[in-house]
């Protein structure tokens, strides 16, 4: 096996910071190896705009041939109260409208949880600690619904991650509403 090549040195020690160069050496990425996946993030917030986020996360994930994280959002722990885990039966609860499509996408998927702020953490305080969790596991992704929670809206997160530097937030539109009962014939 050959060393990879070196990388000539710049001019008084600089780094390129925004480089088109892959992060990953290319004899990494030859036959026989995979460059990491980065996994997709969905926010659900136990709403029917539930539906549109995950199938955008999803068409997202499966052109990137990446994981879903499917983030549940947790009403605020109450003082003294241990974080739910991600197998907790509240997550599962928030998480349970997006796994059948999930399944029928064959998509691998891993649940996360984000618990509201208790506070007035304010506006880009509660996108920004969404942005933390995603961050904490690798996104690079993250598809939010342009009619979330309150603080959790598309705009709101796009703004957070604007001002952190990353990551990449899409918006989902809602889900246009539709009457389930047809109108009365007029007499």
């Amino acid at each position: 096996m050959t060393a990879p090549p070196s990388v000539p040195p710049r001019p008084g020690g600089a780094t390129a910071v925004n480089s088109s160069r892959s992060a990953i050496p290319s004899h990494v990425s030859g036959p026989g190896h995979s460059r990491p996946r980065f996994p997709v993030a969905a926010v659900l917030a136990d709403r029917l705009d539930d539906v549109p986020v995950v199938d955008a996360a999803i068409r997202l994930a499966d052109a990137r041939g990446a994981p879903l994280l499917l983030i549940a959002v947790l009403p605020p722990l109450l003082p003294g109260a241990v974080p739910r885990p991600p197998d907790s039966a509240a997550v599962r609860a928030v998480v349970g409208r997006a796994l059948p499509r999930v399944a029928r996408a064959g998509v691998a998927h891993t649940p996360a949880v984000y618990h509201r702020p208790a506070g007035r953490a304010g506006r880009l305080g509660t996108a920004k600690g969404l942005l933390d969790v995603a961050v904490a596991y690798g996104c690079s992704v993250l598809v939010v619904s342009l009619s979330g929670p309150a603080e959790l809206d598309a705009c709101t997160v796009m703004d957070a991650a604007a001002i952190r530097g990353g990551p990449l937030v899409r918006a989902a539109s809602p889900v246009p509403w539709v009457p389930l009962v047809a109108p009365c014939p007029e007499r």
